[in-house]
């Protein structure tokens, strides 16, 4: 057994606690859902220290539709920045296991990005949130605070699944010099994903104190230098760089509606205002709507994947939108443009419309008449 550390109690009694090994891996997985500030936040961001909301344990992305093989992960975690991190726990791997660990863990978290939607995701949590007793507002206003916007929350996670920003952390209560090495090279090599290995040690006393010692492995000197570069030059969009980069993608014709939609957005000021959004692999404008508190209110947003999005939570919130009667309503005119909204008000969905599909100017025109008849309602509320 390894050498311990030392408490030094009130009494200046000084107690030796002795490296002991779990008991199992559920115990080690345990201790993770119940403590998470065990992943060690402050050493994987020292300027900012990471904080953890658990979405689930055992989390499982969709099966993939070619090869009907379903992802299964021991623990999701988001971080305050909503960004998905994928934990996988092992007692000690040996060799063999330790390229099992690592090779699944890179496949799942390549294919949970293609095959996640963040719905699912707000499901797991939700889930999760029942399963312990709580009420998911409650946790979310705690992990974030009373005043944060959970719908602008959710949809940075969709923005960083999309972008493959994600983080990888293996935890062992021992991490061999090979991992390490493994680690910290993968750390170095993938961007934007991040890759830590967490090595949480066990010690206890005689009389049966505990203490528990997490160590982050893989935030090598050059590996925190091209995070951090990344995200100094991370993009602000603007119309220049977003309708070039939107007829690049999806061709003239659909930068032509995009710029359709925009237009009209413009024509609304200063009752609406464009907000353009940032990202290195993705992004688009915001159409937001300012209201008589002085809150803004998003309409949709559109963005280079050639979509136009709204947050049916957003609007089942908003008034008159949060009355059955004017909710479908709602839900009527907007299934007419092809945005489908669910049947109760406040879901948490996203419901997406492809440009492409506007291609006759009357379709346009309906997409605007019908964004004008919402704004007048919320204007009359």
């Amino acid at each position: 057994m390894a050498g311990g550390i030392y408490l030094i109690q009130d009494d200046d009694r000084l107690v030796e606690m002795m490296e002991q090994p779990y008991d199992s891996e559920d115990q080690l997985q345990d201790l993770l859902v119940t403590y998470p500030n065990l992943i060690a936040g402050d050493q994987i961001d020292r300027a900012t220290a990471r904080k953890w909301l658990l979405i689930s344990r055992e989390a499982a992305a969709p099966a993939d539709e070619e090869t009907a093989v379903q992802w299964s992960l021991d623990h999701l975690f988001l971080d305050q920045n909503a960004v998905p991190t994928l934990v996988d726990v092992r007692r000690t791997p040996n060799a063999e296991l330790r390229q099992k660990v690592l090779g699944q863990s890179i496949d799942y978290a390549a294919n949970a990005v293609v095959h996640w939607p963040v719905d699912s995701i707000i499901a797991m949590f939700e889930a999760n949130c029942r399963d312990r007793g709580r009420d998911p507002e409650q946790i979310f206003e705690e992990f974030l605070g009373a005043d944060a916007n959970e719908d602008r929350f959710w949809q940075k996670v969709k923005t960083n699944l999309q972008a493959g920003k994600i983080r990888l952390v293996f935890v062992a209560d021992e991490i061999s010099a090979e991992m390490r090495r493994v680690v910290e090279f993968l750390n170095e090599q993938m961007d934007p994903v991040e890759v830590f290995a967490l090595e949480i040690k066990q010690y206890v006393s005689e009389d049966g104190l505990k203490t528990l010692v997490p160590r982050v492995i893989g935030q090598t000197a050059e590996a925190q230098q091209k995070k951090s570069s990344a995200t100094r030059e991370r993009r602000r969009w603007d119309e220049s760089s977003f309708f070039a980069e939107i007829k690049t993608r999806g061709g003239a014709e659909e930068a032509q509606i995009a710029k359709a939609i925009y237009a009209w957005v413009k024509s609304q000021a200063p009752f609406v205002e464009i907000q353009w959004g940032t990202g290195d692999t993705y992004g688009g404008f915001a159409a937001n709507l300012h209201q008589k508190s002085n809150k803004t209110y998003q309409l949709f947003t559109v963005n280079i994947a050639g979509k136009m999005e709204i947050s049916a939570h957003n609007y089942g919130l908003q008034q008159p939108f949060n009355e059955e009667k004017k909710w479908l309503e709602l839900r009527s005119k907007l299934s007419s443009i092809g945005l489908s909204l669910p049947t109760e008000p406040g879901e948490r969905r996203s419901p997406s419309l492809a440009l492409f599909t506007l291609q006759d100017e009357s379709a346009i025109k309906q997409v605007i008449e019908t964004f004008e008849w919402v704004i007048q309602e919320i204007k009359k509320a």
